[in-house]
């Protein structure tokens, strides 16, 4: 069995090590680990939960323990780049722990906080900087901080950069540090232009994968449940309730859609939270330490907070919308059973999704179980219109003018959702802010109440 000393690594990082519960590395460490010690530059491909973190940060922290001096006057010896403020936060949170009796000085930088703090910590240099790459970018440009002594950068969930539109922004900042270092990408998909960013950064890169990517963490049971959109709520109400004790993620579309979901818990009693990119970075962080701690159950957020929460207690993630992005759902799951524990995933599929579930489907190369429902048939899935980006929001986009047709007419637009309402007044939204009754409404599809299905 391979131990952290086994990997050559410090001794005191071994000892802050001990502190943790990392008892042995997992494979992307034991893998990438004695790499990265010995200069080269890294290519990991693995899926979330796998302990990335470490599998860069312990190594690069042991060659910077070697340094024996202060980095200079706002200057920065390591920098580290990942595409959301709460994986910054949380690779921050790790490193923090592992240089816990050492010089090495740990930095982060995110947008939605102050500016001149950030610049007021960056003026006594850095070991490690963490950052999201637009407020690093600001930094630059005021020039409250200096790439030119970086020796090391890492690029972690580089996919999901691409994704959110920050290859402009990693060229810009490339451009300021010394071609002269050892790059390390860490991503937990390969797509094209992945494998052109490292084409462009990495020199000669050993490749390390330790699962398939897209492919989900073997202890998550996963399941969908064919759900008319209007019933999800109350299918998620069901589904708490049968786990009012353990913690549960549930991941929506868009921003809007999401805090409507999580006040409407709250009116239900629920102990919930939200974050999404309307929240300010303050909101965010006392709603995950709050989350965290055990004082809220149920936390409602976007893909935004997909890949940067850690939280081992989450027992159930609940895909309350598809995603979008197929991999999306991959890194969603990825959110249970963290540290060894189990886990379950649960997806509410309504007709028109199907074709996201197909496509999720396609990537997992396996159908997902059904645990309630029957797949829609396509009647069903014509019938029931396009979810669009804005979905949850006000319906106020002009007739023919749908988003997910790219702003083109459509031909005869679709009845307006308050006209769709006003016809059937029986069947009420189930996301209506007023609790409904305990029973759902006669004739719903809920009515039965779901399948019954536990971890």
């Amino acid at each position: 069995m391979t131990t952290f000393a086994d990997l050559g690594l410090s001794p005191k990082l071994l000892k802050a090590l001990e502190k943790t519960n990392m008892q042995t590395p997992t494979p992307i460490q034991a893998q990438a680990i004695p790499h990265i010690m010995k200069g080269a530059d890294l290519m990991g491909l693995a899926q979330t939960g796998t302990g990335k973190t470490a599998a860069f940060g312990l190594p690069l922290l042991h060659r910077l323990l070697d340094i024996g001096h202060p980095p200079a006057p706002r200057r920065v010896r390591a920098l580290i780049l990942a595409p959301t403020r709460e994986l910054v936060s949380q690779i921050a949170e790790h490193l923090t722990v592992f240089t816990k009796g050492t010089a090495v000085k740990v930095t982060m930088v995110v947008g939605g906080a102050s500016l001149f703090k950030q610049a007021e910590r960056l003026s006594k240099g850095s070991d490690v900087l963490v950052a999201t790459p637009g407020r690093l970018i600001d930094l630059i440009e005021r020039g409250d901080v200096s790439l030119e002594d970086c020796g090391y950068l890492v690029l972690d969930e580089a996919d999901h950069m691409l994704d959110m539109g920050f290859i402009h922004s990693l060229r810009r900042i490339a451009k300021h540090i010394p071609v002269k270092r050892q790059t390390l990408l860490f991503s937990a998909t390969m797509p094209k232009d992945i494998e052109d960013l490292a084409a462009t950064y990495l020199r000669n890169p050993i490749k390390v994968q330790v699962a398939p990517p897209g492919k989900p963490i073997e202890k998550i049971v996963q399941g969908v449940h064919y759900i008319p959109n209007g019933d999800k709520a109350k299918l998620l109400e069901s589904y708490l309730l049968k786990h009012p004790d353990e913690q549960a993620l549930v991941f929506g579309r868009t921003k809007h859609g999401s805090e409507k979901l999580y006040k409407l818990l709250l009116a239900w009693g629920f102990k919930a939270g939200s974050i999404h990119g309307n929240k300010s970075q303050n909101q965010r962080d006392k709603t995950l330490t709050e989350f965290r701690d055990g004082a809220m159950m149920v936390l409602v957020a976007t893909d935004v907070a997909a890949r940067g929460i850690d939280i081992p207690g989450v027992r159930h993630v609940y895909n309350y919308d598809m995603p979008n992005v197929p991999e999306n759902y991959v890194h969603r799951i990825g959110r249970t059973a963290r540290a060894g524990a189990d886990g379950t995933a649960v997806a509410f599929c309504a007709p028109a999704e199907m074709g996201e579930l197909l496509a999720v489907e396609k990537l997992l190369k396996k159908p997902i179980p059904v645990i309630g429902g029957a797949a829609w048939s396509a009647s069903a899935v014509a019938a029931d219109p396009k979810p669009v980006q804005n979905r949850g929001q006000r319906p106020s986009r002009p007739q023919g003018a749908s988003r997910s047709h790219g702003g083109k007419p459509q031909g005869k637009p679709a009845a307006k959702p308050q006209q769709r309402a006003a016809a059937k007044p029986a069947a009420k939204p189930a996301s209506s802010t007023a609790r409904p009754s305990s029973r759902p409404a006669e004739g719903s599809k809920l009515s039965r109440g779901p399948q019954r299905w536990t971890s």
